[in-house]
């Protein structure tokens, strides 16, 4: 990165959901034209929510939500800026936090007033890292056309008048957010405005401090010169004088420290800042003017004629070629009124020429010389990923192992009957859907779950039938009325055929086999039967896919797998519905003498 704080790459993981303050990072990312938004995820730990909508220009984006920065930073890795947002209770903690987990480059913190004693402690293990922090205290920095912490710089309208929407020439590094605002406007009034700004926070004790991005903007090319806006109170800007002694900073330096009126008040006096407090002589806004003026570095008499040194700094420097013209970009305008969308689909999109799947042209994967199947479509459709062709294969053999199962069960009657009432296909249809449920196809959602639950807490076999038999719970996957161990169900055995062929592992169909020995020991038509292997199975492919534990679990909970058997069944259904119409079968009554009849005369009150 050559020493620039930020690039137009840097994404932010954004601790605390500031809705404004999000926003507002996002109307900058879109008027400077960012390719991808800056902030890459949000941590919530009190949300339930997946996602935040927000506008990007005319239209919204969604930015995922997470409970926690660990789960955060590992869905998005290269998110190497944390804005911690907490309040000064917690900044501390979610801080440490973050150094505990790693790939964080810089760290911003808006709270003030964290203990001091902590703030040391904070502060040291970050310089130990190699993590630069900003603040606690401030409102954060800003590499013009790149990159924007929160709410630096102001409105857009503001960011524009003062040419943060673009880079210039300047580095800038303040204490106060507030003259950070000001100063920006000063700049571009009288220079062609900053490469590269920061407002190290208003505490005693920051986490990075003046030297520090004076260093990096000195090797930051973008950087031609560097304003310095100090404040009565600390000695930090004598780190910059020594720098500047010793050759370690050549580039020009404007500085000023506020504060000078100090010496017109007979007692010590304690300015906006917690660090704004001079304790000693050397502390005062005046000597450390006098102290940097003597340095070589630009100092005005007072800060009124501040623009007029920068004009002058900024002209000598492109006199001398150092800086060039800077060409003005188009700012894109943000719309004044924006409306929300009431609906969102990640999965398909029908508004150019052809209707995509998941990014995919339905002619890429529609007709035959694709070599794509339905197996592909719902790998996209259902899943927005890619499947291996021995996934895709065996979502297709689960289709067509659970397709259908004769007339008699219940969802087939159901669609039968409605369809000899003379219903349509799609009511009939619906009739059999609705009988899918924890006791017709929900084995599969069922199986999954507590074969995965079992196998996840380390029990043994023995141990997971004891302890579903506690709970009062039939095994799901487990039992067959007319199969057994002697008379083995094809449809089960042609499952797991395939997956020791093709399944890079099948540790959960293992586990199942060895709890199936438990089980059949007692009574042998107690065997693994086709629901529980196709869910188990299910959860073996989706580990060997690479997706993580609490994915599928989602997956689980959400009936994804019961999915498979609905899409699978329909086939059936609608192949019964068929047969009654094409038969023209009349009107369906139960015989009477397959009912028992026990009607009692109804006792009178």
């Amino acid at each position: 990165m050559e020493n620039r704080l930020f690039t137009k790459d840097t994404q932010a993981i954004f601790w605390n959901n500031n809705k404004s303050a999000i926003q507002r990072m996002l109307d900058y990312d879109y008027v400077i034209q960012r390719e991808k938004p800056s902030v890459a995820a949000i941590v919530a730990p009190t949300s339930s929510n997946k996602f935040e909508k927000f506008f990007y220009g005319p239209d919204e984006i969604m930015v995922p939500v997470y409970r926690s920065t660990k789960e955060a930073k590992a869905a998005h890795p290269n998110a190497d800026v944390l804005l911690n947002f907490a309040s000064f209770r917690t900044a501390y903690d979610v801080t440490m936090e973050a150094l505990d987990i790693g790939g964080f480059r810089v760290i911003m913190i808006t709270a003030e007033g964290i203990p001091e004693r902590l703030a040391r402690i904070m502060n040291h293990r970050a310089r130990k890292e190699g993590v630069t922090i900003i603040g606690p205290a401030t409102v954060g920095a800003i590499s013009p056309g790149a990159f924007k912490v929160a709410n630096i710089g102001g409105t857009i309208e503001n960011i524009v008048k003062s040419k943060l929407h673009r880079p210039g020439s300047c580095g800038l590094v303040t204490r106060s957010g507030g003259l950070f605002n000001e100063l920006s406007n000063i700049i571009a009034l009288n220079a062609d405005g900053i490469a590269e700004g920061v407002a190290i926070g208003g505490d005693r004790y920051v986490g990075s401090v003046f030297i520090d991005h004076l260093l990096r903007m000195e090797q930051n090319p973008d950087v031609k010169y560097m304003i310095l806006l100090g404040e009565v109170g600390g000695i930090e800007e004598y780190k910059v004088i020594e720098a500047v002694k010793s050759g370690k900073i050549k580039k020009p330096i404007i500085a000023w420290c506020i504060g000078t009126i100090a010496k017109h008040f007979s007692s010590g006096v304690q300015f906006g800042h917690a660090g704004a407090s001079a304790n000693a002589e050397r502390e005062t806004a005046e000597a450390k003017n006098a102290a940097m003026r003597e340095a070589g570095i630009h100092v005005p008499t007072s800060f009124n004629d501040l623009p007029k040194v920068i004009n002058e700094v900024y002209n000598k420097l492109k006199k001398e070629g150092v800086i060039s013209e800077i060409e003005e970009p188009a700012v894109p305008e943000i719309p004044k009124y924006r409306r929300p969308k009431n609906f969102i689909c990640t999965i398909s999109d029908d508004r150019g020429e052809e209707a995509t799947y998941a990014g995919f042209p339905i002619s890429s994967v529609a007709t035959p010389d694709t070599g794509k199947t339905i197996g592909d479509v719902i790998s996209l459709l259902w899943f927005k990923k890619v499947y291996p062709r021995w996934a895709v294969d065996f979502i297709e053999t689960v289709l067509k192992t659970v397709a259908d199962h004769g007339p008699a069960v219940s969802g087939a009657h159901n669609a039968k009957v409605t369809a000899r009432a003379g219903k349509s296909v799609v009511e009939s249809l619906v009739t059999g859907l609705l009988t899918i449920g924890p006791r017709f196809g929900g084995a599969i959602d069922g199986a999954a779950y507590y074969f995965k639950y079992a196998y996840d807490n380390n029990m043994s076999p023995k141990e997971f039938v004891a302890y579903m038999k506690k709970q009062g719970i039939p095994i799901p996957g487990i039992g067959h009325r007319i199969k057994s161990v002697r008379n083995p169900d094809k449809r089960v055995e042609g499952l797991k055929k395939y997956a020791a062929e093709f399944f890079p592992s099948t540790s959960l169909l293992d586990y199942a086999l060895e709890v199936e020995k438990e089980t059949t020991a007692k009574k042998d038509n107690l065997i693994l039967n086709v629901d529980g292997t196709i869910g188990i199975l299910m959860v073996d492919m989706w580990r060997a896919l690479g997706y993580r534990e609490k994915e599928i679990d989602e997956f689980i909970k959400s009936g994804t797998l019961n999915a498979f058997f609905i899409l699978g069944r329909t086939i059936g259904f609608i192949g019964h519905i068929l047969d009654e119409k094409r038969l023209a079968m009349p009107m369906y009554r139960h015989p009477w003498d397959d009912i028992l009849y026990d009607v009692q005369k109804a006792e009178e009150i």
